[in-house]
């Protein structure tokens, strides 16, 4: 009697599918089963695929794809529909694929089966709870594993994994380094059960190091499988207690990286359905593993060049404190344009040209970008402009050198993609003198300065300042000086502090402001953590600016405090600034100086009142002299009172003079509002020009007028 009859008899068909072609031929009774003609046919895989209920066609072919990976049957239930979508009857298939290169031919039977009724079966393909409950399993355990961001976490996702039916008491991931097969981490063992596995050579006869070897899945349904195929370790398994062991390839880009062992304490006959999860899991913990290992990678290349390209603060100088924080936001390798150094100057004292006095030099800036290109620039600028600084150059003269250099550097590129275009960055450079508190300041289209105060208060120190280093090689760039007093802090920071989180310059100043405010300033290290956690960590999600986008740009901060020996006297709260004849625009600034002066002033007329003075006083200067306005504003406490001082000086020896002004005129009135709202004022002739300044008693000191 033929095969084809034996099998006809039994109710089982012949199938032949030919990947390559997409034919399939079935023989008589596979053709019956199909509900087709009970004859001899061939069909396309369109046709075929029509027969089949839809989920059991996307079944089988999970099972298949398996089968031909592992080279085992592929096996599994299917429903067979007919023209009008009713369930004919159900058959089950099992086929060998035949693989020929990159193709392969699924050889294989049809036999019908009966319905299983309700409850009988624990798992087959086609039980409807279980096929949910896996794909809702494998779709869960995939968002898990690529929100995985380092391989410890990867390995914790892992082990908390819970597999529909059959979920693994205890978990290892082998890796390969070499010839060797190592541990990378496991669940469900002591510390130390890792021991005899580690190093393994990959010649061992151990299922993960031929999975290694081999790129093939190995199941080892009991515990005599095991013994049966590798007897020399199956003493290292043994003392675990395990029923059923999977050994699965972590294949990456067709590159095999290591195994995967998941271990049972209960039996697993590791059916198809079975292997396929395992499969699929294995395919997602490799690609999670290798995600995580070139984030690792970045993150150590990333470390690796901030530490050689950001300066070592320490050791400490003597009599100040300084802190720095520098981070990178911009993606990629977490490499950014933004930068900080402090540099040690030659010379004497500035100002009094002493010899031994100590002075430093601080230098923050921001090169436009966030890519590898911005950060080579920046290491290139930040070497020009210690060299500079070094050669004993003033601010200004050190801006103008490092302009003009990063403008013949960058000027060359056309933007073709080789150069990347033409690149600007924004730098304050400050000069420090140790021992007076004297601070020279040049500044290239960077934020300004702030101080925090003994008293707590602090303000933004406006600075003269020229376009952005790179623009034009030509431009000057004015120096500013301030005075630092022992006790006070001075923080410069990139402009990723302040915009960062939905903020512009304005708001995101306010919000540093009162962190500044609230810290007691002594702790420069806590300060500094506090800053850049307030705007870049978890809580700034919570607490972003007006804007409507999320901002992400580079951090760089650095504080400096004077710490002299001794006791720190409270010095009184000042500001001071110069107000150029070709910069009326800067009478506002001088507005908003004093206006956060006095921050904590209790009369608001007052305050009002200082504001609209000190506008009269400059705009004075400006208007009836040729030369600048230097501003001096200071808030000084006694035991019950507190005073402001403001002062206005110029070059002019023409003494104001008082005047009854009409209703419509349009000036005269300075001196008549001092009269008016000042406690004190007057005008005093200097050596060369004059100063007019005025005094207020904060109300409720004794020395308040009533």
């Amino acid at each position: 009697m033929r095969t084809e009859d034996v099998l006809a008899a039994i109710a089982t068909g012949l199938w032949r599918w030919d990947n390559a072609s997409g034919i399939v031929s079935l023989d008589a009774e596979a053709a019956r089963l199909l509900g087709l003609p009970s004859e001899p046919v061939r069909l396309t895989e369109a046709a075929v695929r029509s027969r089949f209920h839809p989920v059991d066609w996307n079944e089988i072919d999970g099972v298949v794809n398996l089968a031909v990976a592992e080279g085992t049957l592929a096996e599994a239930r299917l429903r067979i529909m007919d023209e009008h979508g009713r369930v004919l009857r159900t058959v089950r298939s099992r086929s060998k694929p035949l693989i020929e290169g990159n193709d392969y031919q699924l050889v294989g039977t049809l036999q019908e089966v009966a319905e299983q009724q309700p409850g009988t079966a624990a798992r087959t393909p086609i039980t409807g709870d279980w096929r949910r409950s896996r794909e809702a399993f494998l779709l869960d355990a995939g968002r898990a594993l690529a929100e995985a961001r380092s391989t410890a976490e990867v390995l914790r996702v892992a082990a908390s994994l819970s597999m529909p039916g059959f979920s693994p008491d205890g978990l290892a991931v082998f890796g390969v380094a070499g010839e060797r097969l190592t541990v990378i981490g496991h669940h469900g063992h002591s510390e130390g059960d890792e021991g005899p596995f580690t190093s393994m050579s990959l010649d061992t006869d151990y299922p993960a190091a031929e999975v290694a070897r081999t790129g093939r899945a190995i199941y080892l349904p009991t515990p005599e499988e095991y013994l049966r195929r590798f007897p020399m370790t199956w003493p290292l398994a043994q003392r675990f207690g395990r029923r059923s062991w999977a050994f699965v390839p972590l294949v990456v880009a067709g590159r095999t990286m290591g195994a995967w062992m998941a271990a049972f304490k209960h039996p697993v006959a590791f059916t198809p359905d079975e292997r396929s999860v395992l499969t699929t899991v294995a395919r997602m913990l490799a690609q999670a593993l290798a995600r995580a290992g070139v984030a690792e990678s970045e993150r150590e290349l990333s470390l690796g060049l901030q530490r050689t390209m950001m300066p070592v603060l320490g050791p400490g100088i003597p009599g100040i404190q300084v802190a720095a924080r520098y981070v990178p936001t911009g993606g990629g390798l977490q490499v950014g344009g933004d930068w900080y150094d402090m540099i040690r100057l030659p010379g004497g004292s500035s100002g009094t040209g002493r010899p031994g006095t100590g002075r430093i030099a601080l230098v923050i800036g921001d090169v436009q970008g966030h890519d590898v290109r911005a950060a080579g620039l920046m290491g290139q600028l930040r070497i020009a402009l210690r060299a500079y600084a070094s050669e004993g150059h003033r601010p200004d003269a050190v801006l103008a050198r490092a302009s003009r250099f990063l403008y013949g550097i960058t000027d060359g590129d056309d933007g073709d993609g080789n150069g990347g275009g033409p690149r600007f960055a924004t730098c304050l450079y400050l000069e420090v003198d140790l021992e007076t508190g004297i601070v020279d300041i040049a500044r290239a289209g960077h934020p300004d300065p702030a101080v925090r105060m003994n008293d707590g208060t602090v303000l933004l120190r406006p600075t003269a300042g020229g376009l952005p280093l790179g623009i034009d090689p030509d431009t000057d760039y004015p120096t500013t000086r301030l005075t630092l007093e022992p006790g006070e802090t001075l923080m410069i920071c990139t402009d990723g502090l302040l915009e960062t989180g939905g903020h512009d310059l304005d708001s995101g100043w306010e919000r540093v402001r009162e962190l500044l405010e609230s810290h007691d300033g002594d702790d420069l290290e806590r300060l500094a953590d506090a800053l850049v956690e307030a705007v870049h960590g978890p809580g700034s999600h919570h607490t972003t600016g007006p804007l409507a986008d999320r901002r992400e740009d580079d951090i760089a901060v650095l504080l400096l405090s004077r710490r002299p020996a001794g006791t720190v006297r409270e010095a009184p709260r000042r500001t001071l600034m110069t107000i150029a004849q070709a910069e009326p625009e800067r009478i506002a600034e001088a507005r908003e100086q004093v206006r956060q002066l006095l921050h904590d002033w209790s009369d608001e007329d007052q305050l009002d009142a200082a504001v609209l003075m000190v506008s009269e006083m400059v705009t004075n200067v400006l208007v009836h002299t040729d030369g600048d306005a230097l501003l001096v504003a200071e808030v000084s406490c006694g035991e019950k009172t507190r005073r402001l001082r403001v002062e206005v000086s110029d070059g002019s020896d023409e003494l104001p003079h008082k005047r009854h002004p009409g209703e419509m005129a349009s000036s005269g009135r300075g001196l008549v509002l001092m009269e008016m709202l000042a406690d004190a004022w007057g005008v005093d002739p200097r050596g060369e020009g004059k100063a007019i300044w005025f005094e207020l008693n904060e109300p409720g000191s004794e020395e308040s007028r009533g």
